[in-house]
């Protein structure tokens, strides 16, 4: 299908945000497989590709400790995916998350990354994370606007981080706060956790 016609497909559909299922996972591969193809040139392996056992496993380990794990469809296609993890492993940093978002190629444009990112947003906050956390190719000048329109903040550059199609880039590091953020200390522990 021509983006053309993907777009007028969607715009004749409404887009609904959901938990994932695991009859989404081949869809959901299937867009991060070509995200990722598109940041590696020809001839360069990429051992570290998801097999569907490994999503599915990510799926169960994220949903069981109530982290979102989202996606987009237009009817019965999913058309984009978005998933947050702990920042950092260690309990100091508990209270903030990294996000990923995903739109089909083919649906990049039509507001697919925005209604994934405010369902994000919505969930982390009512789940009692304070700070989100993202990291965008300085070349996606789209998604760098995505997030600045959802109030993220450029806090970091990461200048060559990555190789690819015979030039080095950068990365941007983007953050912001949630619910009351830095406002407040966070509720105490419960006390079979102390």
């Amino acid at each position: 299908m021509e983006q053309g016609q993907a777009r007028d497909a969607l715009q004749g559909s409404a887009i609904t945000i959901r938990p994932t299922r695991d009859s989404d996972l081949d869809a959901m591969l299937a867009i991060y497989r070509r995200h990722i193809r598109r940041g590696v040139e020809e001839g360069v392996a990429d051992e570290g590709t998801p097999e569907p056992d490994d999503l599915r496993d990510r799926r169960k380990n994220l949903k069981s400790r109530r982290f979102p794990h989202i996606v987009a469809t237009c009817g019965d296609k999913v058309v984009g995916y978005a998933y947050v993890v702990l920042f950092r492993k260690r309990p100091a940093y508990r209270y903030t998350v990294k996000h990923s978002i995903y739109v089909h190629h083919e649906h990049v444009g039509q507001g697919v990354g925005g209604r994934l990112m405010r369902a994000l947003i919505d969930a982390c906050a009512a789940a009692g994370f304070r700070q989100m956390i993202g990291y965008i190719d300085a070349d996606n000048s789209a998604s760098l606007g995505l997030h600045e329109r959802f109030g993220f903040v450029r806090v970091g550059l990461l200048p060559g981080v990555a190789y690819r199609y015979g030039r080095w880039a950068d990365s941007v590091m983007v953050q912001r706060s949630l619910g009351e953020g830095t406002t407040t200390p966070p509720p105490p522990l419960p006390l079979s956790t102390r």
